[in-house]
């Protein structure tokens, strides 16, 4: 099992400061350092400057949103990162929601499994230095009735792996049969068949299987300590946050994994409490258990046990935040976990 971590500037737009903590990262046994994007920074920038910084961490977009750039500039944004970071990129893509896709790019909300295929089949077209010849639903290369033609791109053919951050049962499906690797959010281990069945489904769609798909999750905070009940209200904001907020009322997929994992009544109340403007009463009303089993906090005991629960359910990354402290804390916190994953679950 590997680790992973996202990257974010330190401080106050401290970008090299963010970045020399990659690096120190990285040397305390991280493996995948992520970029995020919603409606502030792209993802797409910050792997450049990372790539300048670090030597053996793999670099993933997670993830660029499909609906703010076309199939052709994903893939020359993705030679360009891979080329920098010689060979270290990850393309990691999704459909972000519709209060980003509508109210940030002013994109309608739709078809959003069908733009996924496209943008796959014609990144990997570019990026194998064939002619962008395609024909699609959402896209057509090149144009019909226009002055285009069918370009070859003039950057050196590669190849990278294409991670997907899905969470319905058809975006799975879909991962599952095209996608290198799955980035997982609302991932619960005890109850990873809500995500796997539909990721194998697809895989043996494409005659593949399971195990052909890097599996990486989001682990939540890492926090070692023996008061527990200590660590558990400081979690509490950031789920409900997560139940309530990050979609709409209608298009909730975080909350519909939720639900989906056994957590139906809470996750709808929970969003409901939000939705309404009780944002106290949302934090606590998120069960302890959830608190419990979406992060690594704890004895060192229980953190084992969680890398164990991951572990068993085949989760091949975890990704993990580390807050608060020292710069030195949050360096030894994660040296102290590479450790605990080293042991429970070496990489074959």
């Amino acid at each position: 099992m590997r680790l992973a971590i996202g990257f974010r500037p330190s401080g106050e737009d401290d970008w090299e400061g963010g970045a020399r903590f990659a690096a120190d990262a990285e040397a305390a046994g991280v493996d995948v350092i992520t970029t995020a994007e919603t409606w502030g920074y792209d993802a797409a920038t910050p792997v450049g400057y990372l790539a300048a910084f670090t030597r053996r961490a793999k670099l993933a977009t997670g993830i660029m949103q499909v609906a703010s750039r076309s199939p052709a500039n994903i893939a020359m944004i993705s030679m360009a990162l891979n080329a920098m970071s010689k060979g270290r990129f990850i393309c990691g893509l999704g459909a972000s929601g519709p209060q980003v896709v509508e109210g940030w790019h002013g994109v309608p909300f739709k078809g959003t499994q069908q733009r996924l295929r496209e943008t796959i089949e014609i990144v990997r077209i570019i990026s194998r230095g064939e002619r962008a010849a395609y024909n699609g639903k959402y896209f057509t290369l090149p144009l019909p009735g226009g002055e285009g033609k069918a370009l070859r791109s003039g950057a050196k053919p590669t190849e990278f792996p294409i991670y997907l951050a899905t969470l319905s049962p058809k975006g799975l499906g879909l991962t599952g049969e095209l996608a290198d690797g799955w980035f997982g959010t609302s991932f619960i281990p005890e109850h990873a068949d809500v995500f796997t069945s539909h990721i194998a489904a697809g895989a043996a769609k494409a005659g593949r299987s399971l195990k052909d798909v890097t599996l990486q999750v989001a682990a939540g905070v890492v926090q070692f300590s023996d008061d527990v009940e200590k660590l558990i209200p400081p979690r509490r904001p950031g789920l409900a946050f997560t139940l309530g907020a990050m979609g709409s009322a209608q298009h909730n997929f975080y909350n519909d994994a939720y639900k989906r994992a056994g957590y139906d009544e809470e996750a709808r109340y929970v969003q409901r409490l939000w939705l309404e403007g009780k944002r106290e009463e949302a934090a606590a009303a998120v069960p302890d258990e959830m608190v419990l089993k979406t992060n690594l906090i704890g004895t060192e005991r229980m953190i084992r046990d969680r890398v164990r629960t991951h572990r068993d359910a085949g989760i091949n990354t975890l990704a993990v935040q580390i807050e608060g402290g020292s710069r030195e804390e949050k360096l030894n916190t994660l040296e102290r976990l590479s450790a605990i994953v080293r042991e429970e679950a070496p990489e074959a």
